[in-house]
């Protein structure tokens, strides 16, 4: 039996509002790869979010043989896996900018 949906909201504490994008750098251990999630968040709280994950990028630390990417833009869609998301760069350009 499938999982019902369910809402999924924007990480900001007092934030009502529903995730629309998941902020996420692309990650291996040169066996496996999937999107490491930095933060799931609404419109609003997107700008922050970015700068925040971008800045937590910088500090990781990664074993021998990891990667991971500098977090990116995706457009949440239900029921897509994180392989076919849509990267959306021309708005991580517009709020680099």
């Amino acid at each position: 039996m499938p999982m019902p949906p369910y809402p999924i909201y924007c990480i900001t504490k007092g934030c009502k509002n529903i995730a629309g994008y998941k902020i996420a750098g692309r990650w291996s251990d040169g066996v496996q790869s999937e999107l490491k999630t930095f933060a799931l968040c609404c419109e609003e709280c997107l700008p922050r979010w970015l700068h925040t994950s971008r800045a937590k990028h910088k500090a990781s630390r990664l074993a021998p043989g990891e990667t991971l990417d500098p977090p990116g833009i995706y457009r949440m869609e239900r029921g897509r896996r994180d392989r076919i998301l849509e990267r959306l760069e021309d708005l991580e350009k517009k709020l680099e900018g």
